[in-house]
């Protein structure tokens, strides 16, 4: 198992909510951070604008995401060179299609030689890869975030998937690929082994990062000892 400190892959916290946030920020082994509008939801942001612009006084120099939330193509452009004038350090999160599965790649091609940096997100097949790295060659940094988690929700590997992906884009050293949606803390290591950029990870994982390395067996008595104090605590009874 590699250490946290030989780990190569960049681990960004992927969330909503402010205090989380802040704590994560001030973690030096997160490099950056990404949100959506399911997980500012959840958090029960109402005004997208202010709590983008109140995350970035706090978060000004790692690189943050914001996703458009249009399902139109000309109001997506305009939502993201809207987003994009919010800092130095933001990247525009566009989705692969849209509703209607009609490829965001025209799209993807105009804004990134514009100079907008981005995130393009939700792919989960390797001919999406594919269009999006020819879409962002030569154009601004990006990042290509292909959901690893959700192809291991559907019982297969993402592991071949994900290898091929970072091949895909070596040619192109402005594109980093973010292995997104994992699953359990291995998936950081799995990520460091083939060569991906960025690892993506909600609060409830990266806590488990002081985990890393422990002694299995000391992990077991630790285990046996919870159930213990759970019953008693319970008070149950035979």
């Amino acid at each position: 198992m590699t250490s946290l400190s030989e780990l190569k892959v960049k681990i960004f916290a992927d969330g909503a909510v402010k205090a989380e946030m802040i704590e994560m920020y001030r973690n030096p082994l997160i490099k950056g951070f990404t949100t959506n509008p399911t997980l500012m939801r959840k958090a029960g942001i109402g005004d997208y604008r202010a709590f983008a612009l109140d995350i970035l006084q706090s978060i000004p120099d790692r690189p943050i995401s914001f996703e458009v939330f249009s399902d139109e193509f000309e109001e997506m452009k305009r939502q993201a060179l809207l987003i994009r004038d919010w800092g130095e350090n933001v990247y525009v999160k566009i989705p692969v299609t849209n509703t209607l599965g009609l490829p965001s790649v025209p799209l993807i091609e105009e804004l990134s030689h514009q100079g907008v940096k981005l995130n393009v997100t939700a792919l989960l097949t390797l001919p999406q890869v594919i269009d999006v790295s020819r879409a962002l060659a030569g154009g601004a940094p990006s990042f290509i975030s292909v959901f690893a988690g959700r192809i291991a929700d559907t019982g297969r590997d993402p592991l071949p998937m994900m290898a091929a992906a970072v091949e895909i884009i070596r040619p192109h050293p402005q594109q980093e690929l973010i292995w997104a949606s994992p699953r359990e803390l291995l998936n950081v290591f799995q990520a460091g082994a083939i060569g991906c950029h960025i690892i993506t990870s909600t609060v409830d994982i990266l806590k488990k990062l002081h985990l890393t390395g422990k002694d299995l067996s000391e992990y077991s008595l630790e285990t046996v000892k919870m159930f213990r104090n759970d019953a008693v605590q319970a008070g149950f009874e035979l």
